[in-house]
């Protein structure tokens, strides 16, 4: 049993601010569903101001054009700004969660798998391990395809979280200072 891959081509990622209230996420949510496209991954969370959340929004579309729902998007009035980050534009990252079955004859395999991705062990049973990774979307397809195999009891990945890359150019001109 593979899983979906979260690093697919025909993915858009919008990074959405919006107000932090309660109903923006879905009126959000239903302006997607009325136009008929599929939130893959969807992660929100407060940002550095606590008025304002940011969404991360994933949708499969698979060339159909989202224009008429980023113009929507921006009538609605909790929506402060949305940037939609194009491949490579962005740095993505998403966190996985999985118990894996770890008896005393595949604990250490499990182990050195978490630690080749740099992983980390959160929990430890008798005869399962829970382990924890961040990394790009294709890190994270890659971790869970090589840990599938020991037996997963239990999965959780949050989906998608990305911003734009900063803009690496050197000043134009520089400015002389005085001295005083």
């Amino acid at each position: 049993m593979g899983q979906t891959s979260y690093s697919n081509s025909g993915h858009h990622i919008y990074s959405v601010l919006v107000e932090n209230k309660f109903g923006v996420l879905t009126r959000i949510a239903a302006l997607f569903a009325r136009r008929g496209f599929n939130i893959y991954s969807l992660a929100v969370s407060p940002t550095e101001d606590e008025n304002f959340s940011r969404m991360t929004i994933v949708v499969n579309a698979d060339g159909t054009p989202l224009e008429q729902v980023v113009k929507q998007l921006h009538k609605l009035i909790p929506v402060i700004k949305i940037t939609e980050i194009g491949n490579g534009e962005g740095i993505e990252r998403e966190l996985i969660l999985v118990t894996i079955e770890a008896d005393a004859n595949n604990r250490g395999m499990v182990t050195e798998l978490a630690a080749i991705f740099e992983g980390s062990i959160v929990d430890v049973g008798h005869d399962s391990l829970t382990l924890m990774m961040t990394g790009t979307p294709d890190q994270v397809d890659a971790f869970e395809d090589l840990v599938r195999p020991h037996g997963v009891v239990a999965i959780q990945r949050t989906g998608r979280i990305a911003l734009p890359k900063l803009v690496r150019e050197a000043p134009t001109k520089l400015r002389s200072v005085k001295a005083s």
